[in-house]
């Protein structure tokens, strides 16, 4: 008899716990909406150029989530070509903050050492005729590629950015803000 009673309880338990209702799990969090000028939803890949420099243009891809803006460099007469060795992008996502994101470059320190700078970015406005950009600038760095402790504080500017590319024999007009 002393074998059996394991086996009756074994048995009860068995039953008790198949009578128990299943949880129904509950749904994953919803992701916020996404936020992001008129506009701005929309496919925003093609070629640009800059209001204050038409030599400069821009080839943008873009994945329905993310607007990826490639500097090419042009003077009179040459093709495009990457700017100078220093590649400027504009990386923007679509997110429930906004379409924002980052410039990404390369400068220098005083001294000549090449350093990897990203300035916050963010589309204001996208309509039928380009984008605006607002982003820092310029900023200060120290000869460690580190943001300088002191020095001005970033500025940040509005930026313009039309479609299509200019008419030929736009004359350069320097180096561009980006």
């Amino acid at each position: 008899m002393s074998r059996a009673i394991p086996w009756i309880a074994a048995g009860g338990l068995a039953a008790a716990l198949m009578a128990c209702p299943a949880r129904t799990p509950s749904p994953p969090p919803a992701s916020p909406p996404i936020r992001v000028p008129s506009g701005c939803e929309k496919n925003q890949a093609g070629e640009y150029h800059h209001t204050d420099n038409p030599a400069f243009r821009y080839l943008g891809e873009d994945d329905g989530g993310t607007l990826t803006l490639t500097l090419a460099r042009t003077r009179e007469g040459v093709e495009a070509q990457a700017d100078g060795g220093t590649t400027v992008s504009i990386v923007l996502n679509r997110t429930p903050d906004g379409f924002v994101g980052e410039t990404r470059s390369t400068t220098f320190t005083t001294g000549g050492m090449a350093c990897p700078v990203r300035f916050p970015t963010q589309a204001m406005v996208c309509d039928d005729k380009g984008l605006t950009l607002r982003t820092v600038a310029s900023t200060s760095i120290d000869e460690d590629c580190r943001p300088a402790p002191s020095g001005p504080k970033p500025v940040w500017k509005e930026q313009r950015l039309l479609r299509a590319v200019p008419d030929a024999g736009v004359p350069d007009a320097g180096t561009p803000t980006p």
